[in-house]
């Protein structure tokens, strides 16, 4: 059984880097038994993290849209799994105020790195929560799940403006604070194919430009990736191939 000592000895030998920004995309099954169980994982987490800071995705995606259009910052529940939902209501935690793609952050500036993303029209611009993990070199850790959930990879193509990712439109999204105020974040929306299903294909050229690496945290096996160096890489090969996630093909031996 793990606990939160083996588990924080799992980071360090990682070589998570513990005063830095560490996101985390994870699914709570895949790393095993835990003494304690989903709360000994998050306590794990932040007590490793407390002198860096701590994010997670609490995203509403799948449910906050044109008819339903009230993002309530406190009482509206992650998407994502059970870890950012627990996470989000920890004391200390801040989450951002972006109606579909929220994070919740604890440690050093949290309030600051959340700051602002309902100004913003889409799910991952680059001044948003987002694009911050880029400007901070953010590690991303992949746990239990590969690089199909790693948001941060939209967050290149819509940097990039790849075509046929967003919609022309905007909805009118609500972002309601613990007051009752109310916030217009008129939003566009992802759209089109699912274009995240595709983005396993990179996995190999990451490995190779050592954009991403493997460990484990509990039984789950561990993707650890350079928001630096997988913004370069993946950057690199959209310029040369837009189209490279608009299909389910491996990609030709390059890179």
């Amino acid at each position: 059984m793990h606990t939160k000592m083996s588990l924080m000895d799992q980071l360090a030998y990682m070589g998570i880097d513990r005063e830095g920004t560490l996101l985390i995309h994870s699914s709570m099954k895949s790393i095993g038994e835990v003494e304690g169980g989903a709360d000994t994982v998050l306590n794990a987490l932040s007590e490793y993290m407390q002198e860096g800071l701590l994010v997670l995705p609490t995203h509403t995606w799948s449910y906050i849209n044109a008819s339903n259009p009230k993002f309530n910052v406190e009482s509206s529940p992650s998407c994502v799994g059970i870890l950012p939902e627990l996470f989000r209501q920890r004391p200390g935690v801040h989450r951002s105020l972006h109606p579909t793609h929220s994070v919740a952050a604890l440690g050093r500036d949290a309030e600051e790195f959340v700051r602002g993303d309902e100004c913003y029209d889409t799910p991952c611009h680059r001044n948003s929560a987002w694009g911050k993990l880029l400007d901070r070199k953010a590690t991303i850790l992949l746990v239990g799940v590969d690089l199909r959930r790693n948001t941060f990879i939209h967050g290149i193509e819509e940097w990039m403006d790849i075509p046929g990712r967003l919609t022309d439109t905007r909805e009118q999204l609500y972002t309601v604070l613990s007051d009752g105020t109310e916030i217009s974040v008129p939003s566009r929306r992802h759209c089109g194919l699912r274009w995240s299903e595709h983005f396993w294909k990179v996995e190999e050229v990451l490995e190779r430009h050592e954009a991403m690496y493997k460990g484990y945290l509990g039984d789950a096996l561990v993707r650890v990736c350079d928001t630096v160096l997988l913004h370069e890489t993946i950057s690199g090969l959209l310029r040369v191939n837009p189209d490279l996630f608009s299909d389910n093909e491996p990609m030709a031996k390059i890179g």
